[in-house]
């Protein structure tokens, strides 16, 4: 290592041999040198040296770059600026009337609100007062049975307001909210609104207690009992009803006499009756099988009196029917000739049935 003093007398330590990049040559002196040529020759050859920045009298260093955008800057600012128009869901324009700086003073008049009018179609407000479904007051609407404000109305989709008066039938309709009812019916009552011959009906177990016009979901003959509904919703009422939607319903049977192995599968295979061919979905002894007269069914079929008489077919007499559960509900919380309100999960669970 060569050791150099320089007239500062600090001590600068290099390799032998090499030069100071600061002295050394730049690349086109070096390439001129390897090539042969004279400097002066070569830049002829290649033409006049072209400046590297175009358009600018002196080239970029870093105090030139911040003096040109800093001018670039100021004359973006005078630009007039445009704003895009907010929409109709944009913070901005919701806040707007929450900032005080739109606070009005006193005496100036305030943006003017949009009446709000409730209303309903004619078919829903129909199946809401409890009379029938949708589908079937489409049908009463086109059929001219249907009135609004003393007009007969036949065309479909019409809407009416809660002021309208409706009537059907000489009857004037109420729109009443809807209300689910799971009830223990017991033995020895009628399963409808009304018996012309007088009897006890389902509907004096509730003893007006509810003032909504509701009815029950399907039927159980007066014998059965066990877990019924009842209800104002008329295409809920529809669909459960409805054999296509196979809403199941599982059955406690009592019967006569033991059932032996090969009747409980014709049960599952299929009992041929006068309206058509019967099956159940599932057939099983109850509890652990000791009780060979006490049997569980689970079936789909909206047929009458179905059981009893797939049981009357195979030689069998059914002593005791009771209904324990119903699309998923169960009535275990329920004494018998009780009933109590669905919860709002149980109503929504009977309304994805399908």
């Amino acid at each position: 290592m060569a050791i150099e003093r320089g007239k500062s007398g600090s001590i600068s330590s290099r390799k032998a041999g090499k030069t100071d990049r600061r002295k050394s040559p730049n690349r086109e002196e070096r390439s001129e040198e390897k090539s042969g040529k004279a400097p002066d020759e070569s830049r002829s050859e290649r033409g006049p040296e072209k400046p590297r920045y175009t358009g600018n009298k002196e080239p970029f260093s870093k105090f030139s770059k911040q003096k040109y955008f800093k001018k670039e800057k100021e004359e973006s600012a005078e630009k007039p600026k445009f704003k895009r128009k907010d929409s109709a869901f944009s913070k901005k324009k919701t806040d707007k009337f929450f900032d005080s700086k739109n606070i009005k003073p006193e005496g100036t008049s305030r943006p003017e609100t949009r009446e709000v009018t409730d209303e309903t179609r004619l078919n829903k407000y129909i199946a809401s007062s409890g009379i029938c479904s949708r589908r079937e007051a489409d049908k009463l609407i086109a059929q001219g049975m249907v009135t609004v404000n003393g007009e007969v109305i036949t065309q479909m989709g019409v809407k009416i307001k809660p002021t309208d008066v409706v009537t059907y039938g000489g009857e004037k309709l109420k729109f009443q909210k809807f209300v689910y009812l799971l009830m223990n019916k017991p033995k020895n009552i009628i399963t409808t609104s009304d018996d012309p011959q007088g009897r006890q009906t389902v509907m004096d177990i509730l003893a007006n207690t509810v003032k909504e016009r509701i009815y029950p979901v399907g039927r159980l003959d007066r014998m059965t009992t066990g877990l019924l509904l009842l209800t104002n919703d008329g295409d809920l009422a529809k669909k459960l009803a409805h054999p296509k939607f196979k809403v199941q319903k599982v059955y406690h049977v009592t019967l006569t006499k033991p059932v032996t192995k090969t009747d409980m599968i014709k049960l599952t295979k299929g009992v041929k009756l006068e309206d058509g061919l019967a099956m159940a979905d599932a057939a099983s002894y109850v509890g652990d099988g000791t009780l060979k007269n006490e049997i569980g069914i689970s079936l789909h079929s909206g047929k009458n009196r179905v059981i009893r008489r797939m049981m009357e077919e195979l030689g069998y007499v059914v002593s005791k029917l009771d209904r324990v559960s119903f699309g998923g509900l169960t009535k275990k919380t329920v004494p018998r000739g009780k009933w109590r309100e669905l919860t709002e999960r149980e109503v929504g669970m009977l309304k994805m049935i399908g």
